[in-house]
């Protein structure tokens, strides 16, 4: 696994693509993110949201079953929040995209795994699109079982709140 470090702000490629230029690759996520928009006929909504600042994430996946569970057929995602959410959003969707729900739990995990090696309020942006894709799967999930859809929402455990981290950290 390849990880990209942008404004210390670690991104990782999970597919394992070759990176020609790290720095040409963020602009372009900036500029162009992939999967940014709404998918009006998803089978699944989830958000991850920031309970410091407001901000949130939204992530819609459409599923399909197959013999072996369930796969993101496609997903897209919404960001209120800043430049560096989009960023994440954009490769997490990416690295999402066709992945089983095996390997995207995976994916989350080893997001939200190598965030703990971040400042928390730097991780807070990557860590609201991994809660925001977790909340996705299991609200699929959930809607199986109960027949019926809902919406749920994860909220991030960081802060990107230099002042509320600070604060944090002098309690402990």
């Amino acid at each position: 696994m390849k990880y990209i470090e942008y404004n210390k702000i670690i991104f990782f490629k999970w597919k394992g693509l070759k990176l020609i230029d790290i720095d040409e690759e963020i602009v372009g996520h900036m500029a162009n993110p992939n999967n940014y928009g709404r998918l009006d006929d998803a089978s699944s909504i989830g958000i991850g949201e920031n309970p410091q600042n407001g901000e949130k994430v939204i992530i819609y996946i459409n599923v399909d079953k197959n013999d072996v569970g369930f796969k993101i057929a496609n997903i897209a995602f919404e960001a209120i929040a800043c430049m560096t959410t989009v960023v994440a959003g954009s490769i997490i969707t990416q690295e999402a995209l066709g992945l089983s729900f095996e390997k995207a739990e995976e994916l989350i995990a080893v997001t939200l795994g190598m965030l703990e090696h971040v400042d928390p309020e730097q991780a807070a942006c990557s860590e609201m699109v991994a809660v925001a894709l977790k909340a996705a799967i299991d609200g699929y999930l959930y809607s199986l079982e109960k027949g019926k859809k809902e919406t749920l929402i994860y909220k991030i455990e960081q802060s990107c709140n230099p002042k509320q981290a600070f604060n944090q950290e002098e309690k402990k």
